[in-house]
């Protein structure tokens, strides 16, 4: 017959298995990766949402999670409870007893979550921010397609439209986008070629006159180098002093000289056929491209656009129920004597925001919020607008997550315990 001792003992040791099952490396493993997908989820559903808010006209808000504390605990007890029972009829000799071993295993999760506005200045001030030329250029580099990149934030390539009307409230009148958009379709076929990179190659430029050489000095040579700048001769012997530059260049790779890709994307942006690699800069050409070379220009000069821009470009993504159109809540663009324009012509192969009716998101979502009564999300089998959605949640971060720190996990151990 089993003691109570041994009884206590294999209880205490059912304890301790499963104790160690619900602490430790696996309540690790179970909850940092529940709440590093809660965290990507809502994420995902904040930025469609802000999208969606600006189609309908709405102001965008977010919020930051900037600390999530997960704090365990586990509860168990174990004893002993006597038991009595009469006599059967007939006995003599009273009552019989026994042990009954108990044991009692509870626990409780208690999760706490900070949460920071995204509305200060500083915020705000990014927000509007043109995304740098750096910028466009890490993108493509980090092997996004540049039309992709190029069509989402860019105003104008050398003063060719991309829909510029776009990146703020719905227009009225259908935006300028069919010559940009045949261009860089031109040069995404080159660069599905292999044809198209973006490096960057070190200038310099001269920032003084000629120097006496009296003024030259290893101390005025340290500074300079601080700064930025550099003392060097030329060829005659004169001391300068000369700036250091990384330019981004486009480079187009070996072709014909009638490839008509090439002949195609030179046409549209007024550049010189006979070269193949041209600066990226910006303001550096005349609005009307008054006095630019007859053969074309060496520089591909861009108007990027900022974040709040490309939220709003993305916005006309956005498929509007025609209950919401009816009631005139949304404004639409004019596509004709009887019918409106449809964004899917500068959006298409891009993004396609979809919306439905019901109670529960569609089971194809692959992000769905609930805005006016409806769903809008992104269908998972749409890989083009699950891609370009990727990008917009890259192009978040990169803008507006320097003035962040990563957020921690921080898991309290129970008691102080080890």
């Amino acid at each position: 017959m089993m003691t109570l001792g041994l009884r206590l003992a294999l209880l205490s040791g059912l304890w301790m298995g499963v104790a160690g099952c619900a602490l430790g490396p696996r309540a690790m493993e179970s909850g940092r990766l529940r709440y590093n997908e809660a965290v990507k989820k809502t994420t995902e559903q904040q930025l469609l949402l802000n999208i969606v808010r600006l189609r309908y006209g709405d102001s965008p808000s977010s919020l930051s999670v900037t600390t999530i504390a997960d704090q365990r605990e586990l509860n168990a007890n174990v004893g002993a409870t006597p038991f009595f029972t009469s006599a059967a009829a007939g006995d003599l000799g009273g009552y019989r007893s026994t042990i009954l071993p108990q044991a009692m295993l509870g626990g409780a999760e208690r999760p706490t979550f900070s949460y920071t506005p995204n509305d200060d200045q500083d915020f705000a001030r990014r927000l509007f921010t043109p995304i740098s030329i750096e910028g466009m250029a890490y993108l493509v580099r980090t092997t996004w397609p540049i039309s992709t990149v190029f069509r989402l934030g860019l105003e104008n390539l050398n003063w060719v439209e991309n829909a510029e009307t776009a990146s703020g409230p719905t227009p009225v009148q259908p935006p300028v986008y069919a010559e940009f958009r045949s261009g860089l379709e031109a040069l995404q076929r080159l660069q599905d070629r292999g044809l198209v990179d973006i490096v960057h190659e070190e200038r310099t430029e001269k920032r003084t006159d000629a120097l006496p050489s009296e003024t030259v000095s290893a101390t005025a040579a340290v500074d300079a180098v601080r700064a930025g700048y550099e003392y060097r001769t030329d060829a005659q012997g004169q001391w300068s002093v000369v700036e250091k530059k990384r330019v981004p260049v486009l480079r187009i790779g070996p072709t014909p000289g009638d490839d008509p890709d090439v002949q195609e994307f030179c046409r549209v942006f007024h550049l010189d056929p006979q070269l193949r690699k041209y600066d990226l800069t910006t303001e550096s050409l005349d609005p009307f491209l008054e006095g630019i070379p007859a053969g074309g220009v060496d520089v591909l000069d861009l108007e990027t656009r900022s974040l709040l821009q490309i939220l709003f470009f993305a916005g006309h993504a956005t498929e509007i129920p025609p209950e919401h159109i009816a009631c005139g809540i949304v404004r639409t663009t004019q596509g004709g004597p009887a019918s409106d324009f449809d964004w899917q012509e500068v959006l298409g192969g891009l993004l396609r925001i979809q919306s439905a009716a019901g109670r529960h998101p569609p089971a194809c979502a692959h992000v769905a919020v609930r805005y006016q009564d409806y769903w809008f999300y992104i269908d998972e089998r749409d890989h083009d607008s699950k891609a370009t959605f990727a990008l917009l949640m890259e192009l978040s971060q990169l803008e507006l997550g320097s003035g962040q720190g990563t957020a921690p996990l921080l898991t309290i151990p129970l008691g102080g315990g080890r």
